[in-house]
Protein backbone atom coordinates (compact mmCIF):
# COMPACT_ATOMS: atom_id res chain seq x y z
CA UNK A 1 0.00 0.00 0.00
CA UNK A 2 1.03 3.49 -0.83
CA UNK A 3 1.18 5.90 2.26
CA UNK A 4 -0.60 9.21 2.28
CA UNK A 5 2.33 11.47 1.03
CA UNK A 6 2.73 9.54 -1.84
CA UNK A 7 -1.14 9.47 -2.76
CA UNK A 8 -1.12 13.10 -2.03
CA UNK A 9 1.96 14.36 -3.93
CA UNK A 10 0.34 11.65 -7.35
CA UNK A 11 -2.61 13.44 -7.00
CA UNK A 12 -0.76 16.93 -6.98
CA UNK A 13 1.34 16.24 -10.42
CA UNK A 14 -2.49 15.05 -12.02
CA UNK A 15 -4.34 18.82 -10.53
CA UNK A 16 -1.34 20.10 -11.94
CA UNK A 17 -2.56 19.17 -15.43
CA UNK A 18 -0.16 16.09 -15.99
CA UNK A 19 -1.11 12.73 -17.92
CA UNK A 20 -1.33 9.68 -15.85
CA UNK A 21 0.98 8.00 -18.33
CA UNK A 22 3.65 10.99 -17.27
CA UNK A 23 2.90 10.91 -13.37
CA UNK A 24 2.98 7.06 -13.20
CA UNK A 25 6.48 7.23 -14.97
CA UNK A 26 8.05 10.04 -12.63
CA UNK A 27 6.60 7.70 -9.77
CA UNK A 28 6.61 4.34 -10.05
CA UNK A 29 3.16 4.12 -9.35
CA UNK A 30 0.15 2.78 -11.56
CA UNK A 31 -2.22 4.24 -13.68
CA UNK A 32 -4.61 2.19 -12.26
CA UNK A 33 -3.83 3.39 -8.79
CA UNK A 34 -3.62 6.84 -9.90
CA UNK A 35 -7.27 6.91 -11.16
CA UNK A 36 -8.57 4.75 -8.37
CA UNK A 37 -7.29 7.44 -5.79
CA UNK A 38 -8.63 10.49 -7.73
CA UNK A 39 -12.00 8.96 -8.56
CA UNK A 40 -11.94 7.93 -4.81
CA UNK A 41 -10.51 10.53 -2.98
CA UNK A 42 -6.43 10.18 -0.95
CA UNK A 43 -7.65 7.45 0.70
CA UNK A 44 -8.69 5.40 -2.50
CA UNK A 45 -10.87 2.49 -2.22
CA UNK A 46 -12.40 1.59 1.63
CA UNK A 47 -9.93 0.52 4.09
CA UNK A 48 -8.24 -3.00 4.24
CA UNK A 49 -10.23 -3.59 0.39
CA UNK A 50 -12.72 -5.76 0.98
CA UNK A 51 -13.43 -7.81 -1.67
CA UNK A 52 -16.48 -6.25 -3.93
CA UNK A 53 -18.33 -9.65 -4.39
CA UNK A 54 -18.79 -10.95 -0.89
CA UNK A 55 -20.82 -7.37 0.03
CA UNK A 56 -24.47 -7.20 1.15
CA UNK A 57 -24.88 -5.64 -2.44
CA UNK A 58 -22.16 -7.19 -4.63
CA UNK A 59 -20.44 -4.75 -7.48
CA UNK A 60 -17.54 -4.91 -9.78
CA UNK A 61 -14.13 -4.06 -8.98
CA UNK A 62 -12.41 -0.84 -8.03
CA UNK A 63 -10.70 -1.36 -10.86
CA UNK A 64 -12.68 -2.13 -14.22
CA UNK A 65 -10.54 -1.37 -16.98
CA UNK A 66 -7.40 -3.15 -14.96
CA UNK A 67 -10.17 -6.04 -14.19
CA UNK A 68 -10.73 -6.14 -17.43
CA UNK A 69 -7.18 -6.87 -19.09
CA UNK A 70 -6.61 -9.27 -16.14
CA UNK A 71 -9.13 -11.46 -17.28
CA UNK A 72 -7.87 -11.27 -20.80
CA UNK A 73 -4.72 -12.49 -19.37
CA UNK A 74 -5.77 -15.02 -16.39
CA UNK A 75 -8.48 -16.74 -19.33
CA UNK A 76 -5.41 -16.94 -21.78
CA UNK A 77 -2.21 -17.90 -19.63
CA UNK A 78 -3.41 -17.90 -15.67
CA UNK A 79 -4.59 -20.03 -13.07
CA UNK A 80 -6.31 -19.91 -9.94
CA UNK A 81 -4.65 -22.37 -6.88
CA UNK A 82 -5.40 -23.42 -3.66
CA UNK A 83 -3.32 -22.68 -0.84
CA UNK A 84 -3.10 -22.91 3.29
CA UNK A 85 -6.06 -21.18 4.93
CA UNK A 86 -8.22 -20.42 2.42
CA UNK A 87 -5.96 -18.55 0.69
CA UNK A 88 -5.62 -18.69 -3.35
CA UNK A 89 -2.76 -17.88 -5.91
CA UNK A 90 -3.22 -16.40 -8.62
CA UNK A 91 -0.91 -16.43 -11.41
CA UNK A 92 -0.30 -15.59 -14.72
CA UNK A 93 2.78 -17.13 -16.70
CA UNK A 94 3.95 -15.02 -19.36
CA UNK A 95 7.30 -14.98 -22.22
CA UNK A 96 10.39 -13.35 -20.72
CA UNK A 97 10.91 -12.12 -24.30
CA UNK A 98 7.86 -9.32 -23.36
CA UNK A 99 9.18 -7.21 -20.02
CA UNK A 100 6.34 -4.73 -21.07
CA UNK A 101 3.66 -7.23 -20.64
CA UNK A 102 4.58 -8.51 -17.30
CA UNK A 103 4.98 -5.02 -15.97
CA UNK A 104 1.43 -4.89 -17.06
CA UNK A 105 0.24 -7.54 -16.04
CA UNK A 106 1.27 -6.57 -12.26
CA UNK A 107 0.26 -3.35 -12.50
CA UNK A 108 -3.39 -4.63 -13.14
CA UNK A 109 -3.14 -7.12 -10.05
CA UNK A 110 -1.59 -4.11 -7.76
CA UNK A 111 -4.70 -2.32 -8.94
CA UNK A 112 -7.37 -5.24 -8.54
CA UNK A 113 -5.93 -6.13 -5.26
CA UNK A 114 -4.59 -3.58 -3.79
CA UNK A 115 -4.07 -4.79 -0.51
CA UNK A 116 -2.55 -7.50 -1.64
CA UNK A 117 1.20 -8.44 -2.42
CA UNK A 118 2.52 -9.28 -6.01
CA UNK A 119 5.73 -10.89 -6.72
CA UNK A 120 7.30 -12.77 -9.34
CA UNK A 121 9.07 -16.03 -10.01
CA UNK A 122 11.63 -16.77 -12.91
CA UNK A 123 11.37 -20.03 -14.73
CA UNK A 124 13.30 -20.71 -17.60
CA UNK A 125 12.17 -18.62 -20.25
CA UNK A 126 8.91 -17.59 -18.40
CA UNK A 127 8.18 -15.58 -15.72
CA UNK A 128 4.73 -15.68 -13.35
CA UNK A 129 3.17 -12.90 -12.18
CA UNK A 130 1.72 -13.86 -8.86
CA UNK A 131 -0.51 -12.76 -5.93
CA UNK A 132 -2.26 -14.22 -2.88
CA UNK A 133 -6.32 -13.74 -2.07
CA UNK A 134 -8.28 -15.13 -0.23
CA UNK A 135 -11.15 -13.67 -3.41
CA UNK A 136 -9.43 -14.72 -6.22
CA UNK A 137 -12.14 -17.43 -6.92
CA UNK A 138 -14.94 -14.54 -6.04
CA UNK A 139 -13.06 -12.34 -9.04
CA UNK A 140 -12.41 -14.94 -11.22
CA UNK A 141 -15.63 -17.90 -10.66
CA UNK A 142 -14.02 -19.14 -14.13
CA UNK A 143 -11.96 -21.28 -11.71
CA UNK A 144 -12.65 -24.38 -11.23
CA UNK A 145 -11.06 -28.27 -11.29
CA UNK A 146 -9.43 -29.90 -14.61
CA UNK A 147 -8.24 -27.53 -17.36
CA UNK A 148 -9.94 -24.22 -18.99
CA UNK A 149 -10.65 -25.58 -22.59
CA UNK A 150 -12.20 -28.99 -20.38
CA UNK A 151 -14.76 -27.39 -19.04
CA UNK A 152 -17.55 -24.61 -19.89
CA UNK A 153 -15.81 -21.16 -19.80
CA UNK A 154 -18.61 -18.09 -19.33
CA UNK A 155 -19.12 -14.68 -17.79
CA UNK A 156 -20.78 -13.50 -14.80
CA UNK A 157 -23.27 -10.96 -16.11
CA UNK A 158 -20.90 -8.73 -14.10
CA UNK A 159 -17.98 -9.69 -15.58
CA UNK A 160 -19.59 -9.06 -19.39
CA UNK A 161 -20.48 -5.37 -18.02
CA UNK A 162 -17.05 -4.58 -17.28
CA UNK A 163 -16.06 -6.27 -20.64
CA UNK A 164 -18.45 -4.51 -22.27
CA UNK A 165 -17.25 -0.95 -20.51
CA UNK A 166 -13.58 -1.80 -21.21
CA UNK A 167 -13.91 -4.20 -24.75
CA UNK A 168 -10.35 -3.20 -25.68
CA UNK A 169 -8.61 -3.77 -22.34
CA UNK A 170 -10.56 -7.08 -22.71
CA UNK A 171 -9.11 -7.99 -25.85
CA UNK A 172 -5.68 -6.28 -25.31
CA UNK A 173 -5.23 -8.99 -21.99
CA UNK A 174 -6.48 -11.84 -24.70
CA UNK A 175 -4.09 -11.00 -27.29
CA UNK A 176 -1.35 -10.32 -24.61
CA UNK A 177 -1.78 -13.95 -23.84
CA UNK A 178 -2.71 -15.98 -26.32
CA UNK A 179 -2.18 -13.96 -29.62
CA UNK A 180 0.20 -12.28 -31.67
CA UNK A 181 1.03 -9.43 -34.29
CA UNK A 182 2.76 -10.53 -37.74
CA UNK A 183 4.07 -9.36 -40.54
CA UNK A 184 2.81 -11.49 -43.92
CA UNK A 185 3.88 -11.37 -47.01
CA UNK A 186 2.65 -11.67 -50.56
CA UNK A 187 3.95 -11.64 -54.63
CA UNK A 188 1.48 -10.07 -57.11
CA UNK A 189 2.36 -9.34 -60.96
CA UNK A 190 2.22 -5.61 -62.14
CA UNK A 191 3.26 -4.70 -65.51
CA UNK A 192 4.65 -7.87 -65.87
CA UNK A 193 7.15 -7.92 -63.02
CA UNK A 194 6.57 -10.02 -59.42
CA UNK A 195 6.74 -7.82 -56.75
CA UNK A 196 7.02 -8.21 -53.07
CA UNK A 197 4.05 -6.74 -50.49
CA UNK A 198 4.21 -7.12 -46.74
CA UNK A 199 1.62 -6.78 -44.83
CA UNK A 200 0.42 -6.87 -40.68
CA UNK A 201 -1.81 -8.95 -39.07
CA UNK A 202 -3.04 -10.42 -35.51
CA UNK A 203 -3.58 -13.89 -34.35
CA UNK A 204 -5.57 -15.25 -31.81
CA UNK A 205 -5.10 -18.83 -30.60
CA UNK A 206 -6.88 -20.96 -27.56
CA UNK A 207 -8.14 -24.19 -27.16
CA UNK A 208 -11.34 -23.31 -25.44
CA UNK A 209 -14.00 -22.84 -27.75
CA UNK A 210 -15.54 -20.71 -25.23
CA UNK A 211 -12.66 -18.59 -24.78
CA UNK A 212 -12.15 -18.07 -28.45
CA UNK A 213 -16.16 -17.00 -28.74
CA UNK A 214 -15.61 -14.50 -26.20
CA UNK A 215 -12.78 -13.19 -27.68
CA UNK A 216 -14.78 -12.55 -31.32
CA UNK A 217 -18.01 -11.82 -29.54
CA UNK A 218 -15.75 -8.69 -28.31
CA UNK A 219 -14.50 -8.15 -31.89
CA UNK A 220 -17.78 -7.68 -33.22
CA UNK A 221 -18.85 -5.30 -30.52
CA UNK A 222 -16.20 -3.09 -31.48
CA UNK A 223 -16.01 -3.31 -35.15
CA UNK A 224 -13.31 -5.59 -35.87
CA UNK A 225 -13.81 -8.56 -38.34
CA UNK A 226 -11.82 -11.36 -38.34
CA UNK A 227 -12.09 -15.08 -39.85
CA UNK A 228 -11.31 -18.11 -38.84
CA UNK A 229 -8.21 -19.26 -40.22
CA UNK A 230 -8.04 -23.20 -39.12
CA UNK A 231 -9.73 -24.97 -36.33
CA UNK A 232 -7.72 -22.94 -33.43
CA UNK A 233 -6.95 -19.60 -34.88
CA UNK A 234 -8.70 -16.34 -35.38
CA UNK A 235 -6.92 -13.70 -37.59
CA UNK A 236 -7.41 -10.09 -38.55
CA UNK A 237 -5.99 -9.22 -41.34
CA UNK A 238 -8.21 -6.63 -43.35
CA UNK A 239 -6.80 -3.15 -43.05
CA UNK A 240 -9.19 -0.83 -41.49
CA UNK A 241 -9.46 -3.75 -38.27
CA UNK A 242 -5.58 -4.14 -38.24
CA UNK A 243 -5.24 -0.70 -37.70
CA UNK A 244 -7.96 -0.38 -34.96
CA UNK A 245 -5.79 -3.42 -33.14
CA UNK A 246 -2.77 -1.29 -33.55
CA UNK A 247 -4.28 2.23 -32.33
CA UNK A 248 -5.50 -0.01 -29.25
CA UNK A 249 -2.95 -2.64 -28.86
CA UNK A 250 0.20 -2.72 -30.53
CA UNK A 251 2.47 -5.26 -31.02
CA UNK A 252 3.99 -7.21 -27.75
CA UNK A 253 6.48 -5.29 -26.12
Amino acid sequence: MYDMGTRKRALALVAEGRSLNSVSRETGISRYAIRSWRTHGETGPRAGNPCPRCQDVPRSPEAPAAYAYLLGLYLGDGCISPHRRGVYFLRVVLDRAWPGIIDACEEAMRAVRPSNSVFRVGRQGCIAVSSSSKHWPCLFPQHGPGKKHERRIALEPWQQDVVDAHPWEFIRGLIHSDGCRTTNWTTRLVDGERRRYEYPRYFFSNLSRDIVQLFTDTLDRIGVEWRLANARNISVARKASVALLDEHVGPKY
